[in-house]
């Protein structure tokens, strides 16, 4: 049996993580916890989702939690995931997270903190999506050069950086395999006269609308014929499944940073 403990517990996918572990024998909650400033505060996690009582309630800091645990999950902000960070490679404490927005310096961070305790990141936590990024890197070895490429991805009003995490990875998927630099051949805007579209280039369109919760598509554009492979999500559970099976699988595992394709065996 893991003991978990859920950073952002109020949160649109804290509260779907909350559940998800719920679900599951080999894991049990034993802590939850949100800023300072959340109107959660003290409020039982079983309460909050609707399930009746838990007797785990929600805390300020995860210092406040006295019960042992060995995996924290967090979806989170990079400042605070930064703080999880420093806390959970000190006390030896596996993390799965699942917070976008990373910076490279907040990466380099995180691959120090992984030498000291077990790390699972990823942008996107679906074993469809887990797939999907496999599948893509397999059409641009074959169409990449002589295809345009372009990823649209969607998602709900609030949702505060773009291009999303998981878009963003599928354009790394993309570019590894046709041997380009993502940060030099990504396109993010297009507006006035731009000119020609440049061979080997990668494009990004955003949207961000009402209740999505995550759509995504590539585009494999060339003479007469046009590949797209998208993924569709329409349960937040998707996702909150996923981070709960990398949580049981992680705490297994010694120091390292691993992704989805490391827990579902597929590296």
């Amino acid at each position: 049996m893991s003991n978990i403990v859920v950073a952002g517990a109020a949160g649109r996918m804290g509260r779907q993580l909350l559940l998800a572990i719920q679900e599951r024998e080999d894991l049990s909650l034993c802590g939850a916890f949100e800023h300072p400033q959340s109107t959660a505060l003290g409020v039982d996690t079983g309460v909050l989702t609707g399930t009746g009582s838990s007797s785990v309630e929600i805390v300020a800091d995860i210092a406040d939690i006295n019960a042992s645990y060995s995996t924290i999950i967090d979806f989170t902000t990079p400042a605070n995931t930064l703080n999880l960070l420093k806390y959970a490679s000190e006390k030896n404490i596996s993390l799965v997270i699942g917070t976008t927005g990373l910076s490279d310096k907040d990466k380099q961070v995180l691959n120090q903190a992984a030498s000291r305790t077990a790390i699972v990141y990823a942008s996107n936590y679906s074993v469809g999506v887990t797939l999907t990024l496999e599948l893509l890197a397999q059409a641009a070895k074959v169409l990449g050069e002589k295809y345009d490429i372009e990823i649209i991805e969607s998602h709900h009003k609030h949702k505060v950086d773009a291009p999303s995490g998981t878009a963003l990875s599928m354009g790394e998927s993309i570019a590894e395999a046709i041997g380009v630099d993502l940060k030099t051949n990504a396109v993010m805007s297009r507006e006035g006269i731009t000119g020609a579209r440049k061979d080997n280039t990668i494009g990004f369109s955003t949207v961000r609308a009402g209740d999505i919760i995550g759509e995504h598509t590539a585009l494999f554009c060339g003479q007469g014929e046009r590949l797209e492979i998208t993924h569709k999500a329409t349960d937040r559970m998707t996702f909150a499944r996923g981070a709960v099976r990398a949580a049981a699988w992680v705490a297994q595992q010694p120091p390292g940073l691993y992704n989805m394709k490391d827990v579902l065996a597929m590296s």
